[in-house]
């Protein structure tokens, strides 16, 4: 899928950004203490040197609301002046009903339709292309996209090669028709589901329901092959991102920030390498929250865009790629 359109034509912007992130911080060297490993280890790995945990209480609605409302604030609008909710998540509240509706009743935007999308670590990304057809459709619509995830509690947590690597929060942006030439310039998604086994979370699911097997044989928990992930996920993102340049006129030189997808920093490194993009250029968020899947994206969005980095006029490169396996780019011209 792929968007293209004239300066003049009504373009889907960022009104405003936000990001949930829990208080609590677990380290390499808290790790140390719960399983086989060691901060160099997970350094040289990852770049995660530390990621943030949700406590008792809290769940995945409390990092979503955090996200929303900041958003909500930083784009000047209320609640009830959204038109649409996507939430991204493979982590939500409970299975029925959907975390976007637990979302919208939470914040009170009584006027927005809410749905969730499963697409797992790009799924912020999915939403945000969805979002960009509803606009294009109503340019008037407001549209909130969240990712968010709680992962702590689908974690085994005497795995050393997954348990390091996640963590928990939540990302968030508004989103609504523009027509002075900023916004979203080109979009790209693929997927290919005969990859599936390299990263999974089995269940609970109709394949997998909940029994004293399920719990036992930790069924719930993420379970990944690091190398294989690696091998597909580096020339997929390549790939995307080398469409939605062409497709909108630039090239990797033209890009002012790259905000991968916050997996492992090999694959960041790799990623911008092959492109020619410097490191310079390349959000990282991963050394301080890990990988929060559906919401690295935004959350680092977020942070750029309030600290000042990214600019009116910056031309910014997202891609994402996660489980299924699922992967994309959104080009905007900020």
């Amino acid at each position: 899928m792929a968007s293209n359109s004239s300066p003049k034509r009504s373009r889907t912007v960022v009104l405003g950004t936000g990001a949930g992130i829990p208080r609590k911080v677990l380290t390499n060297f808290d790790l140390e203490k719960m399983v086989d490993t060691s901060d160099e280890w997970i350094v040289q790995r990852s770049g995660i040197r530390e990621r943030r945990i949700g406590s008792e209480g809290e769940s995945s609605i409390t990092f979503t609301t955090q996200a929303s409302l900041a958003a909500l604030e930083d784009a000047g609008l209320a609640p009830e002046d959204l038109d649409l909710i996507i939430m991204a998540s493979h982590t939500p509240d409970m299975t029925l009903p959907s975390g976007s509706c637990l979302l919208q009743g939470r914040i009170k935007a009584k006027n927005a339709r809410a749905f969730d999308l499963l697409a797992g670590c790009t799924g912020w990304l999915y939403g945000m292309v969805v979002a960009d057809n509803f606009i294009k459709n109503s340019p008037d619509f407001k549209v909130l996209v969240v990712g968010s995830e709680f992962l702590s509690n689908r974690l085994d947590w005497e795995d050393r090669t997954t348990c390091v690597l996640f963590g928990d929060g939540a990302g968030a942006v508004v989103l609504t028709g523009g027509g002075d030439g900023r916004g979203i310039l080109s979009t790209c998604l693929r997927s290919d589901g005969t990859q599936w086994e390299a990263l999974t979370m089995l269940g609970p699911g109709s394949m997998y329901p909940i029994t004293h097997e399920f719990v036992d044989k930790k069924l719930h928990v993420v379970r990944m092959e690091g190398n294989r992930v690696f091998r597909l996920a580096v020339p997929a993102l390549e790939e995307v991102a080398w469409f939605v340049l062409t497709d909108a006129g630039f090239a990797p030189s033209d890009v002012d920030w790259f905000i991968p997808h916050q997996a492992n920093i090999r694959i960041m490194e790799s990623v911008a390498g092959r492109l020619g993009i410097p490191m310079e250029k390349v959000i990282v968020t991963i050394d301080k929250y890990g990988n929060t899947s559906s919401a690295t994206i935004p959350v680092a969005l977020s942070e750029a865009a309030r600290d000042g980095r990214i600019k009116r006029g910056d031309l910014v490169l997202l891609a994402s790629f996660g489980g299924g396996f699922t992967w994309g780019a959104v080009l905007i011209r900020w």
